[in-house]
């Protein structure tokens, strides 16, 4: 139900073991460290030449289990286009071909500015499978009677693990990455880095605010009753992120999506500049939007038809699909 290469949003490997950067001995690395030259490539899910990135499933040598690296090539940092980064005197170039006033070339910053963002997910089920391989898309427009018949059961029996979050609740986990945290069970929430930002360039910010309240699994739960806890989510976000990175709230995109990659309501932060998974019509709900609809309609959240778009490697898509709802695309019979 996310993009190919999201946590959508990646921030959600539940029980998998996370490889955490921070927590490192005096070699530079942490006890538990996986390392990238164990790793046994298998199979590539998804190479995605437009957001450059690439999902490969494989193992680690002399350990059970399927493991899966995604490998994202890092944005530029304006901060880094100098005299000092890709302009200085370490950079080379390779020529391709050079025409009039038309030259191509291959450029070799030095090799600190070349850093890949990696995420690994292991041990990773088939659901972490299914979620970062390409496949085809449908668009479900669910009503509410569908939503009660066929997609809350679903999601009732079938949803990601969630102790990761609570135990970013709790103060169990990343608690060194946490930008703002409100400690009001009712309306009080953590906001940290999305885990597909590096938590440093400015050029693609994303993050993410996880609320404190539980049961509440997605947009179709929110009513009246909720709007202190969305207002003050999108208030003190803002007051956060300004203060921390200096980015307006006027330049955030601020928005819930349909359906969610895990079921505990969160809130995404990004800016506006920065093309993130998971931002378009079919799944991105802007916070302002929804806090207004439910301002006119308390229920209105529990009677809207929602569109959102499934996968067909999807267990959900079964269900749409067993009920009529959705049709898999079948491959073209070869000529003989």
């Amino acid at each position: 139900m996310s993009d190919a290469v999201s946590k959508n949003d990646v921030l959600e490997p539940p029980s998998s073991k996370k490889i955490k950067i921070d927590d490192q001995n005096e070699n530079g690395r942490s006890s538990d460290q996986l390392e990238l030259k164990d790793f046994v490539p298998v199979k590539i899910l998804n190479n995605n030449t437009n957001r450059k990135t690439v999902c490969i499933q494989g193992t680690y040598r002399d350990k059970s289990g399927v493991a899966l690296v995604i490998l994202e090539k890092n944005a530029f940092k304006e901060e880094e286009l100098d005299d000092k980064g890709y302009f200085s005197v370490d950079t080379k170039l390779r020529t391709f071909f050079q025409n009039d006033i038309y030259g191509n070339f291959e450029c070799f910053p030095r090799s600190d500015l070349n850093g890949v963002k990696t995420t690994i997910i292991y041990p990773a089920t088939e659901k972490h499978i299914a979620k970062f391989s390409q496949q085809e898309v449908h668009i479900v427009l669910e009503t509410p009677e569908l939503y009660e018949k066929l997609t809350l059961p679903y999601i009732e029996k079938e949803q990601f693990n969630l102790q990761w979050v609570y135990n970013i609740l709790e103060g169990r986990s990343e608690q060194d990455r946490i930008v703002h945290d409100n400690k009001c069970e009712k309306e009080g929430f953590v906001l940290l880095p999305d885990l597909k930002w590096d938590g440093v360039s400015k050029e693609t910010l994303y993050l993410l605010a996880i609320v404190r309240q539980r049961g509440i699994k997605s947009l179709r739960d929110l009513n009246e009753s909720h709007l202190p806890l969305l207002k003050r989510v999108r208030d003190e976000g803002k007051k956060a992120i300004y203060s921390k990175y200096k980015v307006a709230g006027s330049q955030l995109r601020i928005y819930l999506h349909y359906q969610p990659s895990f079921y505990h309501l969160h809130v995404h932060f990004t800016y506006l500049r920065h093309e993130a998974p998971g931002i378009y019509a079919e799944k991105s709900h802007l916070l302002d939007t929804v806090i207004d609809n439910i301002q006119m309609m308390g229920s209105y959240y529990q009677r809207a038809t929602l569109p959102f778009t499934i996968r067909e490697m999807d267990g959900i898509f079964n269900v749409f699909e067993t009920n009529g709802h959705v049709e898999r695309i079948k491959s073209a019979p070869l000529d003989k």
